[in-house]
């Protein structure tokens, strides 16, 4: 091995420190939400926020940071979003109120925009050969979805010892590592694209989203309101704006266009269903473990490393699998997958469902691994070699955006149901328990209402990954030359 060669794996090996951080704290709270409750009393929305403003974050200014990556440098955009996120994470590991946790979760999330494109494009400047490249670039998207994986289980060990911030002061240590070796083993990355950086558009992305998201919260938490219908409509109004804006501009933050081609939008409907499903039901499995079934933390992470495993092996191999079954088959197979595994979290009630929730993870984690290797691959293979960039682009945004609305839209229905069928003495399943003298009758009704809200939620995350299964089998081409990428617009 060259020196040079060794250089570019130690500076992969630098590179995958952010990359595994952005992916792992969108979901290390998982685990850690009734710590987090018992400390802070955030209200039922408050604790959704809490959750998934980070990925509303990196969501709608992803595509928005890799243009002014280009334009001002890949490196220096990298190191800035670091440090960003190192000082977004210790103010989030001290603060005081829901509110502050919230808006230092946004701000990791902001940072956490700036880390992945940038990563990805210096990384593919270390390496030259184009063999060695995608070796990376799948060490790359490996690290990446293990650290959607990892992320509850490393949450739970930290808080079997430590106090709920840690799970937020893990991420300084490896920046400060990152912040010490990359200005040596990584080189500046800028690239000359056309146009200007939309700020129109990204604000209108940014904010519709995040108002049509608390209106759903508010209705789901609260009920119906003139407050909650308002945000609700002014946030779709602003998206409908966004999109249509996106129509009139010569250099657009998303190219609507592309979604003429089905299996594009496949695609892209793949990198978003999966992960808003793997983290609806993360999330409220972690609850029901802690909060209904009553286990420890640690146990409740370690029963989700069965899964974990099953997810990031199957990352590893399916570029193999893929191979031998053809990525028509592979997409298809990744959805019914999904939908029997989260079926089987059914068979969890107020006493019990260990077993079937491990089970659940292993067999969910077969096809949300295979969604999560195939889904830039075929989404920039579905378009003309010039548009490939943009493809790309819009893939990763699915992602994190699929990461945020399966916590914001399940964990509201979730929220609903609880709302309608609890016993009405709190909004949450662990304020109610908190709840001074609550008889043991309410405790249990509250306990059996948020299993009812765990299993509408997956049997609609099931049926959405059937109907999605159903599509791939009609539109996607038997032929995998369909499927290959075009040399010319």
């Amino acid at each position: 091995m060259t020196r040079q060669s060794t250089r570019a794996w130690f500076g992969l090996l630098v590179i995958l420190c952010p990359v595994l951080l952005v992916s792992m704290d969108g979901s290390i709270l998982f685990l850690a939400m009734p710590r987090i409750s018992q400390a802070l009393s955030p209200s039922a929305d408050q604790a959704l926020w809490i959750l998934d403003v980070y990925g509303f974050a990196v969501g709608s200014l992803l595509i928005a940071f890799g243009n002014i990556g280009d334009r001002y440098g890949r490196l220096k955009l990298l190191m800035i979003g670091a440090a960003v996120f190192g000082l977004g994470s210790a103010g989030a590991a001290f603060a005081s109120t829901p509110e502050l946790l919230i808006a230092f979760r946004a701000l990791m999330g902001l940072a956490g925009a700036t880390l992945l494109p940038s990563a990805l494009a210096v990384l593919s400047e270390l390496f030259t050969d184009p063999r060695r490249r995608a070796q990376a670039i799948g060490v790359f998207a490996a690290a990446f979805a293990a650290g959607f994986a990892i992320g509850p289980v490393v949450g739970g060990v930290l808080l079997e010892r430590f106090r709920w911030g840690s799970v937020f002061l893990v991420n300084l240590p490896v920046i400060a590592v990152f912040l010490l070796l990359a200005p040596v083993l990584l080189r500046e990355v800028r690239a000359t694209r056309p146009g200007r950086v939309d700020a129109v558009s990204v604000v209108l992305s940014a904010v519709g989203l995040l108002l049509a998201i608390y209106g759903i919260k508010h209705m789901a938490a609260d009920g119906l309101s003139a407050v909650s219908l308002s945000a609700g409509i002014a946030g779709v109004a602003l998206l409908v704006w966004f999109a249509r804006r996106q129509r009139t501009l010569d250099h657009p933050l998303i190219d609507f266009a592309l979604f003429r081609d089905r299996v594009f939008t496949i695609a892209i409907v793949t990198g978003l269903l999966p992960l808003a499903a793997w983290s609806a039901a993360a999330y409220l499995a972690g609850i029901h473990l802690q909060s209904v079934l009553g286990l420890p933390v640690l146990h409740a992470a370690l029963l989700a490393l069965p899964g974990a495993a099953v997810l990031t092996t199957m990352c590893v191999v399916t570029p193999a699998l893929v191979e031998r079954v053809g990525k028509r088959t592979a997409l298809i197979g990744c959805h019914f997958a999904i939908a029997i595994g989260l079926l089987l979290l059914l068979m969890t009630g107020v006493s019990g469902g260990v077993g079937w929730y491990v089970a659940s993870t292993v067999v969910a984690g077969v096809g949300y691994g295979i969604s999560f290797s195939v889904v830039a691959d075929t989404a920039v293979a579905a378009v003309p070699a010039g548009r490939a960039g943009a493809a790309g682009a819009i893939a990763e945004t699915s992602n994190e955006i699929g990461n945020a609305l399966g916590i914001a839209l399940m964990g509201s229905l979730a929220a609903l149901v609880f709302r309608l069928t609890g016993p009405d003495l709190a909004p949450t399943l662990d304020e109610t328990l908190q709840l001074p003298g609550i008889a043991p009758a309410a405790a249990s009704d509250a306990k059996s209402a948020f299993v009812a809200g765990l299993h509408t939620a997956v049997v609609v995350l099931s049926l959405l990954h059937i109907a999605l299964g159903g599509l791939a089998l009609r539109w996607l081409p038997h032929s995998e030359k369909a499927l290959v990428p075009q040399a010319s617009e």
